[in-house]
């Protein structure tokens, strides 16, 4: 299209940053602010749910879970389209699936109506990072590349702030359904945005066909390099986002015993945290990497570090929530500094595919425990007030804590034999 390719009209031979910044990375940024506060809206809009739906501890760690199960599925197939299509085309798609599922979401009246909901808005959502990654290698100068990235990452914070405070407020005046019909006007506006405005390269017509392109995935997932990382990057993510986007808000008001608005302040925080987080750790690993400290060492620490916070968490520590949500929420970033890890155990035709197998054992993990974790709630009796038990939740929460102690493990013994 004439627009896609007439960028540099803007700014001469090369396109200035001021249009970088509004052509590029602004719709996508605005992509990926929508995809994690549609991934995050459940921890507060969780109780409603349950009261209105009647859902127990696993039906409603099923339907949340949902969008993590089919955001993974999406990613097998999302490189190819990628590659053959373009970032911009293959987000402006998605997004309209992703609006549809909002709707369809709204208008939920069973947890199977609901769950299909947010299937859809799981696969209309699946390429926003990704294709904001391959938006900004496209398009932005190699050396402002780590600071586009790290701000993509950041306007992904700025959705799950929108998740708490502000979305509480939405759901107090309004309700959860007509703010999910909100959301998918906003979905909708975001992929006419990217059509009309993202600029697109020309692409190669020969990409491979698909199943050669998801048949490359067997070279990453039989390689012992990164089933060394894998494991602890997926416990420890899959871990960070079932409670950050739908187990924090309860255990807020069944442990710490805070109302709804006060959980959604320290939700707030925790979103601050994640904001901070991922604009500082690649930062520090930078200047760590100058003093001959490497990423894996920097990664290895700080999933220590994170596995401390779930212990203080476990234990019941409620004397300053918000303080110890917005320290969760800066340490659960720490897995990104896994992909650069990978890109420098693959040569470089390898490491999209070895960043997308990675990104799908994350969120299929996320699944796994966001649905697990529920279930594992369930077996305790709930309170007369409709609560769940505090055994529950530190059974749950100890089960995620041994398995990522466990990975850890793996992958400190596996870096000190190769």
């Amino acid at each position: 299209m004439a627009h896609a390719n007439n960028i540099h009209a803007a700014g001469g031979a090369d396109p200035g940053l001021r249009v970088l910044i509004a052509r590029v990375f602004l719709p996508f940024a605005l992509g990926y602010f929508l995809s994690y506060l549609f991934r995050s809206v459940n921890a507060v809009i969780g109780p409603n749910l349950v009261d209105e739906l009647g859902l127990s501890a696993g039906g409603i760690g099923f339907l949340t879970s949902v969008f993590f199960i089919s955001f993974a599925a999406a990613q097998i197939p999302l490189g190819f389209f990628l590659d053959s299509r373009g970032p911009r085309r293959s987000e402006a798609v998605l997004l309209i699936i992703a609006a549809a599922g909002a709707l369809v979401f709204s208008l939920g009246e069973s947890l199977w109506s609901l769950a299909l909901g947010r299937a859809m808005i799981g696969i209309g959502v699946a390429a926003c990072l990704m294709a904001a990654f391959k938006a900004m290698g496209e398009w932005f100068p190699r050396d402002k590349l780590p600071m586009a990235n790290g701000f993509i990452m950041a306007s992904g914070g700025f959705g799950a702030i929108m998740a708490t405070a502000p979305t509480q407020f939405v759901v107090s005046e309004f309700g959860w359904r007509y703010g999910f019909v909100a959301l998918a006007i906003v979905t909708l506006a975001a992929a006419i945005i990217l059509w009309t405005v993202a600029p697109e390269r020309a692409r190669k017509t020969d990409v491979g066909s698909m199943a050669e392109q998801i048949g490359g995935l067997r070279q990453i997932y039989g390689n012992l390099a990164f089933w060394r990382i894998a494991p602890i990057t997926a416990l420890s993510q899959g871990s960070f986002l079932a409670i950050q986007t739908l187990w924090a808000g309860p255990w807020l008001r069944d442990i710490a015993g805070l109302d709804a608005v006060a959980a959604s302040s320290a939700l707030f925080y925790g979103a601050v945290g994640f904001v901070i987080g991922n604009i500082a750790i690649g930062i520090v690993a930078v200047r760590l990497a100058k003093r001959g400290i490497p990423p894996i060492v920097v990664v290895g620490v700080g999933m220590a570090l994170f596995m401390v916070m779930q212990l203080a968490i476990i234990g019941e520590w409620i004397a300053a929530p918000s303080a110890l949500w917005f320290i969760f929420g800066m340490l659960g970033t720490i897995g990104v500094l896994s992909f650069s890890v990978l890109a420098q155990e693959f040569p470089t035709h390898l490491t999209g595919r070895a960043s997308t197998g990675m990104n799908l054992l994350v969120f299929a993990t996320a699944f796994a425990m966001q649905w697990g974790m529920g279930l594992v709630i369930n077996l305790w009796p709930a309170a007369a007030d409709g609560g769940y038990a505090a055994p529950g939740y530190q059974a749950a929460f100890t089960i995620a804590l041994v398995l990522q102690a466990v990975a850890l493990a793996w992958m400190v013994i596996g870096r000190r034999f190769r």
